[in-house]
This record gives C-alpha cells, sequence and structure tokens, in this order.
C-alpha cells in the first residue's frame, strides 16, 4: 500500500508526528529509527502514527528559525537501512511492527532518494529489545522516550481501554449512509484523490484515505456486515443518518449584542449533519462578528476585535476535540465584550492542566481522524498547535490573552475583545 506522501507538508509539521535522519552512517542509526518506530507504533498521545524519514535533517535557516535539509540516500544505503530496520521490527519489536516503506525523491539533489517509515498505530504495547533488555517507549513532544513510571503506567492503561470513539463501528449504518457528493469534495479539498482509485474502492473495510486514516467501513463480530466506523459518518455522513445516531450532535450559535443573555432579541443559529460543514457554516458567520478598529489618528496597524485565526482555532477545536459520547451540543456564544465557545468533554487524560492553561501542554488527541483530516482541510492550524496559535495570536493582536474553564463535563474558551472595542462602537466599521 501507498500514500500521497507531501514531504513540503510534513516540513512544515510539528516533529512531534514527524522524525527526521540525515544519513544512516551512525552505527546506531537502526536502533535508533527502531525505537522511535515502536514510541509511534505506541502512540501514547494518540495521533495515528508517525513517520521516521531518513536522508534529511533539521537545521536553522538564516534567521534561526528550523527547516529541512535533504541531504538524501544512495539506492545501496537505502536498502541497507530498509533492510536492517525490518529485521529489528520484526525481530526485536515485541509484538513485531511492519512500517509501510516508501521511497521519494529528493527535492534538492535528483541523484539521492529520500527513505520514509509509516508508521500506523494499533492497540497493542510495544516493547524493542535493545541488548538483553527489552523498554517501552513513546513520544513526548519532539523526542523519543523510554516510558517509565507514570508513564509507562499511562501507555498500559490507554493500550486497555476501548479503541477511540472516532474509530469504532456505528452499527445502524452501512455505505449508503455516506453523502458521496461530500466525500469527493472533501478528498478533492484535501488532496487524498489518487489516480488509481475510484471513489467506491474506498467504500470498504480495506482501503485507507490517508495513512493514519483507518478504512471508512469496519466488520464487526462473524457475519459479513459492514459498519461505518463513526469518523466516516461524523465527516462524510448524510445529515439524516447523523441526526438518526447522533441526535445531540450540532452547534448552537448565539449572538448577543450586550454583555449577558439577558438581550431579547438575541441572534439564535443550529447548524446540524457533518461536522465539516457544522464547522464552515459557523465559521462564514465570523466575517459579520470580526469588526476592525480604523483610528486614522495612530501609525499602528488597524486591530481586529477578534482575531479571525483565534476564534477559527477555538472553534475548530471544540469541534475535533469534543466527547462525542456526551449528549451535549457544542455551544458558542458572542457577546459584545467577549466570545464564549463551551465543547462537551473535559481534558484528555494525558494533558498537563497547569501547562494547558498556559498554551503549553504536549499535543494528544481524543478524535485523532478528526484533527488529521480538519488539518488536511486547512481548517486548522499543524496538529497540536491549535492551542498556541490562539495564544499567540490573540498576544498579536493586542487582545487579553485566552481563557480557558475546565469543569468535569466541559472546556470553554473565552476570548476577550480588544481593548480598542470595549466602550463606544461608533468609530468602528464591519468588514
Amino acid at each position: 500500500m501507498s500514500f500521497n506522501i507531501n514531504l513540503k507538508e510534513l516540513s512544515q509539521k510539528e516533529s512531534v508526528k514527524v522524525e527526521w535522519k540525515e544519513n544512516g552512517n551512525d552505527r546506531n542509526i537502526v536502533s535508533s529509527i527502531t525505537k522511535t518506530i515502536t514510541a509511534f507504533a505506541n502512540d501514547i498521545s494518540n495521533m495515528g502514527g508517525g513517520y521516521v524519514i531518513c536522508g534529511a535533517k533539521e537545521v536553522k535557516d538564516d534567521y534561526g528559525f528550523p527547516k529541512i535539509q535533504y541531504t538524501g540516500l544512495s539506492v545501496e544505503k537505502i536498502k541497507e537501512i530498509e533492510s536492517k530496520v525490518l529485521h529489528h521490527c520484526r525481530d526485536y519489536i515485541s509484538p513485531s511492527i511492519a512500517p509501510l516503506v516508501q521511497e521519494l525523491d529528493n527535492p534538492e539533489d535528483f541523484s539521492t532518494r529520500i527513505l520514509v517509515f509509516v508508521v500506523i498505530a494499533d492497540l497493542s504495547a510495544h516493547s524493542y529489545r535493545d541488548g538483553e533488555t527489552s523498554r517501552f517507549y513513546v513520544r513526548i513532544g519532539k523526542e523519543t522516550r523510554e516510558a517509565r513510571n507514570g508513564i509507562l503506567q499511562q501507555l498500559f492503561e490507554s493500550k486497555r481501554a476501548t479503541e477511540p470513539f472516532d474509530k469504532r463501528p456505528c452499527i445502524n449504518t452501512d455505505e449508503k449512509d455516506i453523502d458521496l457528493l461530500l466525500f469527493r469534495d472533501c478528498l478533492n479539498e484535501m488532496e487524498l484523490t489518487q489516480k488509481n482509485k475510484q471513489l467506491e474502492d474506498y467504500l470498504s473495510d480495506k482501503e485507507q484515505i490517508a495513512e493514519f486514516i483507518p478504512p471508512l467501513l469496519i466488520k464487526r463480530g462473524l457475519d459479513d456486515l459492514l459498519y461505518l466506523r463513526n469518523f466516516a459518518l461524523f465527516m462524510f455522513g448524510k445529515t439524516k443518518s447523523i441526526s438518526i445516531n447522533f441526535p445531540d450532535i450540532f452547534t448552537i450559535l448565539s449572538i448577543y449584542k450586550g454583555i449577558d443573555r439577558s438581550e431579547p432579541d438575541a441572534e439564535r443559529y443550529t447548524f446540524n449533519g457533518s461536522i465539516i460543514e457544522q464547522a464552515k457554516k459557523t465559521l462564514n458567520l465570523l466575517d459579520t462578528q470580526i469588526i476592525t478598529n480604523f483610528d486614522k489618528n495612530s501609525n499602528k496597524p488597524n486591530k481586529e476585535k477578534y482575531p479571525k485565526k483565534a476564534v477559527q482555532e477555538a472553534i475548530v477545536n471544540a469541534i475535533v476535540h469534543r466527547d462525542y459520547e456526551i449528549a451535549e451540543p457544542i455551544r458558542i456564544t458572542f457577546f459584545f465584550d467577549r466570545i464564549e465557545i463551551r465543547s462537551p468533554g473535559t481534558l484528555h487524560w494525558g494533558v498537563d492542566k497547569a501547562k494547558f492553561m498556559n498554551g503549553k501542554a504536549s499535543p494528544k488527541w481524543r478524535n485523532q481522524s478528526f484533527a488529521y483530516l480538519f488539518n488536511k482541510l486547512g481548517l486548522t492550524q499543524s496538529e497540536g498547535q491549535g492551542i498556541p496559535t490562539i495564544f499567540h495570536t490573540m498576544k498579536e493582536n493586542g487582545s487579553p490573552a485566552p481563557i480557558f474553564e475546565i469543569e468535569s463535563d466541559s472546556v470553554t474558551c473565552i476570548l476577550k475583545a480588544n481593548p480598542k472595542f470595549h466602550g463606544s462602537v461608533k468609530n468602528v466599521k464591519i468588514c
């Protein structure tokens, strides 16, 4: 099986999901690659897996920012590394792992190639035997680390749990519940179409639309019946099918002119159907609420009442990372001085609450399929960068830092308006 792997796209991702290896001359390179493969398969952050890319390294550009330099590998070196790594994955990892292997053109030197190991996460806890000792490895941020103490316990607990919600079967559905027009348009928009595949090929339990996304359908039990996985229904399903199976999966958007809910003439919108359509319809209304201050007496840039990127990230995060087993809608409320975005479900069990409140927590996903595909649609930043983006864009706009209220059954993100808009609205203009 092969996928449309885009090196340029991967180079822009956070290294939480990508490991870059230069040339394989290090005598310990095979062990290092295999440990990282083990960590991606263990997938403690529910990323779906990861990539180990050989023949490239991270360097700094002239301004000190990270960039990727493609050193490339010879044909002989690729064969050597591939053979040794697959041997280690088979004989030294327990249970063994069979990563997908692809060779790509070197964009900087066509005389060499780039070797990519694609690691798909599974439900097993894998250990790697290096010498006489077997150890478990996980991915923490940009690093591959040995899992010890509490992290090792978290790994074992996560592997004993049921399959994540987005990958479970929805037993009242089948392929007829897919909206084929929506599915086709989304594949085109995500640039996931393949020349040798027809749309109908993906309506099976065999074909994947992307590396870390399982087939849309799954076989359950001993019969031959195929059911849609939840992510397939939520993202590409027909509105009626979603409403019948999950009647509480919708988004409520309320707009108040004042600073509380006492306004009698508030605007209220309800969006249902595919969560992609819910996100897009909600975001389309942002333009009527994003107000820019035009101050002719100041040489400073114009200010947005709410930076659009921050609002977009907050809304998409609420949709992507909510707990869909809680029978509550997402509630987005615009007031004159703030926006409140309430998402059902508390933080992922592996997220450090204190670090999260400051926008510095390591990324972890409740619904990995949603996060991956929304990123491919361009509706959110690199996976795991939504919260830092909110903090950064609010600060850049001169707005107060976002506030997060974390309760036992919900997470609410509060974005306060830029201070320039706290008074009269006489000198503002709707963009």
